[in-house]
């Protein structure tokens, strides 16, 4: 028997990013506002001395317990279904922070371009361009109404950055400089200036300097200490809820923050919802929370597997094409490289997680695509991660795996080893979808998610043009071996690529074609909003969090509208 709680205004479901940015600003507003993350809580003194790459990136720490959800993976329908059992391609995280707490910090705008992808390609190309199959279509806001959040995200992050030129506008400077430029990036900018590029430092959330944010929050500078992606950061630098939004949402005393609170269910009439059943997972007591505006704000996954359960919204049908929920799941493509081998030896275990240099000219349409076979782009860039003790090992192909010879030229490459890769833009296909396993259920009994995806021939075109523009950088760059890779086999969970999914409750401006309207509103539930890169109908080249927290400060503006109006916000 579930226990009903008192109703409040707001129920929040998730407290990574775009939950975090909401309950602050709604908070501040005098909001009440009740957050529910189904993981344990987290602060900064957490991460003191836990330098500890075995417990945190070879064995998950901060990330979901397989054994009790999961997803199911395919790459076509014609497959059956299995659970990933292990963790691989991409990480979810859990706990308060989210994957806010475990990212590197790499933190791009999108481009005007991707906001009104369908409309300028058809404009400029010809709606031949757009081939069949590839679900592409604005997003019901352009990058002019969307900049104002840009920037109100990036200075309560403090992001450290650089304008690039052939981006779009900026309303103001990025509120703290660049980070340093090391001597390997000077020789990826040498070279890549020498063949004719723009290199730029990648915009990032890992902080260049001390700063104090607009909500009076004070962080110290990154002490390029290497452990960012996978770890919290044990000094406040790099941009996370936990030291940025959440802080701001407790002072107010109008944040009822609670934990190890699971949402299995959203309670809805068919056209409002009333609030969300949850679970703790520690002691399995139900709880009913009844509010007057429900906010999903967790993972791609979570947000998209709450609403099918819940039967709240349409199902997507990949046979017919119709329905929403589910639809366009994106991933990114990063299947390109060039890895060299050099004569000189590099300082290569200092870094962080968003340190890095690329170029703009294959992002987005930045170059023409009359006669290429793909649309949309992707970023070349270089980063100094900084490498940790176990799982760095790169050697040559050729080189024995094992014994005497593999000894020796692992030594010989130990900080002598860099990658040009690449990052490549996913567009939505019709076969592309998450929907709900007929078979596999977790451990409260609802179905899990299924993923079917797989890279189409819009991916294995863009893989190929972009991998030939690596290699000439690393020869630039002096490399004695060079080593590129320029092709994608279909889509395994087994080997890590990156945590980038996005889609599966998507915005436009039609109910028959998206899920929710540019405030993240759902068109099927007026009290309904569903924020994070699940509302992004593509995927850009560019990793997706400075996105999320913008569409994050607009939903919460559309949130507290929503409270003294009611109705939809457009």
């Amino acid at each position: 028997m579930a226990n009903e709680l008192p109703k409040v205004p707001v129920v929040i479901v998730g407290m990574g990013w775009a939950g975090g940015i909401i309950a602050s600003e709604l908070t501040k507003a005098g909001i009440e506002v009740v957050g529910l993350e189904r993981g344990k809580e987290r602060k900064t003194s957490d991460y003191y001395m836990v330098h500890d790459e075995l417990r945190y990136a070879l064995r998950y720490e901060m990330m979901k317990d397989l054994s009790k959800e999961t997803l199911t993976f395919r790459n076509t329908e014609k497959m059956r279904a299995l659970p990933m059992r292990t963790y691989g391609t991409f990480l979810d995280g859990t706990g308060v922070g989210g994957a806010g707490s475990h990212w590197n910090g790499q933190n791009y705008r999108f481009l005007p371009y991707d906001f009104e992808i369908a409309s300028k390609t058809v404009e400029k190309y010809g709606k031949n361009k757009i081939p069949d199959g590839m679900a592409l279509q604005d997003w019901g806001i352009t990058y002019d109404e969307l900049e104002p959040y840009y920037d109100k995200y990036e200075k309560m992050a403090g992001i450290s950055g650089e304008e690039v030129p052939i981006y779009g506008k900026r309303s103001a400077p990025y509120p703290t400089k660049p980070m340093l430029k090391t001597p390997v990036l000077e020789m990826f900018e040498k070279a890549t200036k020498k063949l004719g590029y723009n290199p730029y430092m990648v915009p990032s959330a890992n902080l260049s300097e001390n700063y104090t944010n607009p909500d009076g929050i004070a962080r110290g500078a990154c002490q390029y200490c290497a452990f960012c992606e996978r770890f919290g950061c044990e000094y406040g630098a790099k941009a996370d809820p936990i030291v940025t939004v959440l802080p701001v949402a407790e002072k107010t005393g109008k944040l009822d923050l609670r934990t190890h609170a699971n949402v299995i269910e959203i309670l809805h009439d068919g056209n409002k919802a009333s609030g969300v059943r949850y679970v703790n997972p520690v002691t399995r007591e139900e709880f009913i929370q009844p509010a007057d505006v429900v906010v999903l704000s967790s993972y791609v996954f979570n947000n998209v597997k709450l609403l099918l359960a819940s039967n709240l919204g349409k199902a997507y049908d990949s046979k017919t094409g119709q329905g929403v929920i589910g639809k366009n799941y994106a991933y990114q493509i990063t299947g390109e490289s060039s890895l060299g081998f050099f004569k000189d030896k590099f300082n290569l275990y200092a870094g962080a997680g968003a340190l890095g240099m690329e170029i703009p000219e294959y992002t987005g349409d930045n170059f023409d695509h009359t006669d290429l076979d793909f649309i949309h782009g992707a970023g070349i860039r270089m980063f100094q991660y900084g490498n940790r003790p176990i799982s760095n090992n790169f050697v040559p192909d050729g080189t024995a795996t094992w014994g005497k010879e593999f000894k020796q030229t692992s030594i010989k490459y130990a900080n002598s080893w860099l990658k040009v890769a690449v990052q490549g833009a996913s567009m939505p296909w019709r076969t592309n979808y998450l929907d709900l396993d007929p078979t596999y259920k977790d451990t409260y009994g609802v179905p899990l998610l299924r993923m079917t995806y797989d890279y189409t021939e819009q991916d294995h075109n863009l893989t190929k043009y972009m991998a030939k523009q690596t290699a000439p950088i690393m020869e630039e760059m002096g490399a004695e071996i060079i080593e590129t890779t320029g092709s994608l086999e279909p889509l395994d969970v087994a080997p890590y690529i990156n945590t980038h999914n996005t889609g599966g409750v998507i915005m436009g401006e039609d109910p028959a074609t998206s899920a929710v309207n540019s405030y993240l509103q759902m068109w099927d539930a007026e009290n309904v909003f569903v924020a994070g890169a699940s509302a992004f109908p593509h995927n850009s080249s560019f990793n997706p969090t400075g996105t999320l927290g913008a569409l994050s400060y607009r939903s919460a503006e559309g949130i507290e509208k929503y409270l003294k109006n009611g109705g939809s916000l457009v």
